[in-house]
C-alpha cells in the first residue's frame, strides 16, 4: 500500500473498536502493521457502566489531531452488562448511545473522525410513511454533528437514506468480489455462466444488488416477489403470503440468491424451497449480513434435506460460535477490505477503485473485459 509515503497521511492513524468489534479489529491491525512495518494503530477505549445501566465513555491515551476510524457493530448482541443484578444484551440503541459517548470524548480534538458502521443502525427504518419516526435519518444527522465527517457502511438496506446528509460523507460498500472469491474457493469447479448459473433475488428491493451481480458475471436473472397481507401486522411487519418468481428456466443451474441480510431466514428458505421444486442444482445464498433471529435449526433442516448448499455471510457482525461449526455456513472475512480502505483514505487517497472491484472479478474468474 503506501507504506514508502509516511508523509502523505492526512494524520497519525487511530482505530478504536467499540464493544464487541475487537476480533474483527484486530485483524484489520494486523494488516495496517504488515504493509506499514509499524507497530498497533489500536485506541483502547471503554464504556464504563453503573448498575443502573447508565455508562460513560472513556479514552485511555491522548487522539489529539489523529485521522480516526471507529469501528462500531451495533447488532452485536453476544456484548452483555449487569443492569439491577441482571445480565443484559446490549441492543442496537445500546451500542448506538455508546459510539456517541466515544465520539463525545474525543471532545473535538481529532483532526478527523470516521465511523466504519458495517450494518447501518436503523437501516430498515430508512424512509417514513404516515405518522412515524424515521430513524435511520436522524441517526446519520446526529452523528454529523457530532463531529464525524464520513461514515462508512456495507450493503445498506437502502443507500438513499444518504441523502440525510447530502453535503458529507457517505460511502455504501459491497462485499461482491470477497462473496465471489469465497465461492470459488468452495467449489474451484463451478461453471460461473449462463448455461449453468443464474442470480436471484429474493425480492424487487433487491433487483439492483442482483443487476450488478448479474451484469458484473454475464449470468440471467430472476426474481421472487412477496405477496403480503397488508389487513394485519405480526412482528411489526405486514406478513408474507407467498413468494412468487418471475424468470427463465432454473432447471439444472446453480442458483445465486443474493440479499443483503438474513433476518429470521424463513423468506430465503422458502425461496430455496420453491426454486428446487423447480429442480434448480445447487443452492447458494449470498447475504452481506446473518442475523438469524430465530436461530439455525431451520437452516439445518433444510440443508439436511438439500433444499440449501452453502450460505454465504460476512464478519462484518457478530457471529455466535454456534454458527461458525455448521457445515452449510460459510465466514466470508472483510478484515483486509476494511484495511484498504482505512489505509488509502488515511493517505487523503480515492476509494473509487476499492468500490468497483468489476477488474477484480473478471480477473479471478479469468473473464475478459
Amino acid at each position: 500500500m503506501y507504506k514508502d509515503e509516511a508523509a502523505s497521511i492526512f494524520g497519525n492513524l487511530s482505530i478504536i473498536p467499540m464493544s464487541g468489534c475487537e476480533n474483527l479489529t484486530q485483524k484489520v491491525d494486523y494488516y495496517l502493521g504488515e504493509w506499514r512495518n509499524n507497530g498497533s494503530y489500536i485506541v483502547p477505549v471503554t464504556c464504563p457502566r453503573f448498575g443502573t445501566g447508565e455508562a460513560k465513555g472513556l479514552i485511555k491515551c491522548s487522539v489529539r489531531g489523529n485521522d480516526i476510524y471507529i469501528i462500531c457493530d451495533v447488532f452485536n448482541y453476544g456484548v452483555t452488562y449487569r443492569m439491577y443484578d441482571q445480565q443484559v444484551p446490549m441492543s442496537p440503541d445500546d451500542h448506538y448511545a455508546d459510539l456517541k459517548r466515544i465520539i463525545a470524548a474525543i471532545g473535538g480534538k481529532a483532526r478527523r473522525v470516521t465511523v466504519i458502521m458495517p450494518m447501518l443502525y436503523e437501516g430498515r427504518q430508512h424512509r417514513k410513511t404516515n405518522r412515524e419516526s424515521l430513524d435511520c435519518a436522524l441517526a446519520l444527522q446526529e452523528l454529523i454533528q457530532m463531529g464525524v465527517e464520513n461514515i462508512i457502511t456495507f450493503d445498506a438496506h437502502d443507500a438513499r437514506v444518504q441523502n440525510a446528509i447530502p453535503l458529507n460523507g457517505f460511502d455504501n460498500v459491497h462485499p461482491t468480489y470477497q462473496m465471489i472469491k469465497a465461492l470459488k474457493r468452495q467449489y474451484p469447479d463451478i461453471a460461473i455462466d449462463r448455461d449453468n448459473t443464474m442470480i436471484v433475488s429474493p425480492d424487487e428491493g433487491g433487483m439492483s444488488r442482483c443487476i450488478y451481480y448479474a451484469s458484473v458475471l454475464g449470468l440471467e436473472m430472476g426474481m421472487f416477489y412477496k405477496r403480503r397481507n397488508y389487513s394485519v401486522i405480526i412482528n411489526g411487519r405486514n406478513p408474507i403470503e407467498a413468494h412468487e418468481f418471475l424468470g427463465n428456466d432454473v432447471e439444472g443451474k446453480d442458483i445465486i440468491i443474493v440479499d443483503d441480510m438474513i433476518s429470521s431466514g424463513d423468506s430465503m428458505l422458502d425461496i430455496a424451497e420453491r426454486l428446487k421444486a423447480k429442480k434448480a442444482r445447487r443452492i447458494f445464498i449470498f447475504t452481506t449480513f446473518g442475523l438469524f433471529t430465530e436461530g439455525l435449526e431451520k437452516f439445518d433442516k433444510f440443508y439436511e434435506d438439500g433444499m440449501i448448499d452453502r450460505v454465504f455471510t460476512t464478519n462484518l457482525i457478530y457471529q455466535n460460535a454456534e454458527l461458525l461449526t455448521r457445515e452449510w455456513y460459510v465466514n466470508v472475512d472483510m478484515s483486509k477490505y476494511i484495511a484498504y480502505i482505512i489505509d488509502t483514505l488515511n493517505h487523503d487517497k480515492s476509494i473509487s477503485e476499492l468500490l468497483n472491484p468489476v477488474e477484480r472479478i473478471h480477473r479471478l474468474l479469468g473473464m475478459s473485459n
